[in-house]
């Protein structure tokens, strides 16, 4: 199920990921380029939810695709906060954090499934939680203005990527958890 529509989806948020990048080259002003990057951001994320109901809805679900599909979104959430990183818009710590849960928690995925206990660090509430809420202050942060003339994406922006960091944190420290019994009985 390499071409199904679902997984056609997650390709193009993955092909979308340089396109939101090469916006802040354009020769436009920033605020333009803002607009455009947020807007485009928000569509490829909208993917993210798509791709997953037509795949159940079209009974179109595979391996591939559910390998696939959260390497996209690790991608996209990793290319934004680079660019908001030299944006100066997030801070470099809080980029550190939750760039570095997804790599750790992706390598003890992976392991697990090496040792048959892919369960036990299966997505929960709580991950779920910590994507909303990055999925919530990128496009904020990346839009970098008012919105209807009061809402302060900045501002409201940096609280959901804190936010964030928190629960990405505890969706962390949940997963170690719930393999540490597996670590251990491995390790002996």
């Amino acid at each position: 199920m390499f071409w199904t529509l679902p997984t056609l989806l997650t390709w193009a948020r993955i092909v979308a990921i340089p396109l939101i990048v090469g916006i802040y080259y354009l020769p436009v002003e920033m605020a333009q380029r803002n607009l455009m990057a947020t807007v485009l951001f928000i569509v490829v994320a909208l993917t993210d939810w798509l791709d997953g109901w037509l795949a159940r809805r079209l009974n179109q679900t595979s391996s591939f695709g559910a390998f696939l599909d959260p390497v996209a979104d690790k991608f996209l959430v990793c290319a934004a906060l680079l660019i908001l990183l030299q944006l100066d818009r997030v801070n470099a710590l809080v980029a550190l954090v939750i760039i570095g849960r997804e790599i750790a928690i992706s390598a003890l995925r992976e392991w697990m499934a090496q040792i048959g206990a892919s369960r036990s660090v299966a997505v929960h509430m709580i991950g779920k939680l910590k994507t909303g809420a990055q999925m919530v202050a990128i496009p904020f942060l990346l839009y970098d203005g008012r919105v209807f003339g009061v809402i302060d994406t900045r501002l409201w922006g940096t609280v959901a990527i804190l936010i964030a960091s928190v629960l990405t944190i505890w969706s962390m420290v949940y997963y170690l958890q719930k393999a540490l019994p597996e670590i251990r009985a491995k390790a002996r």
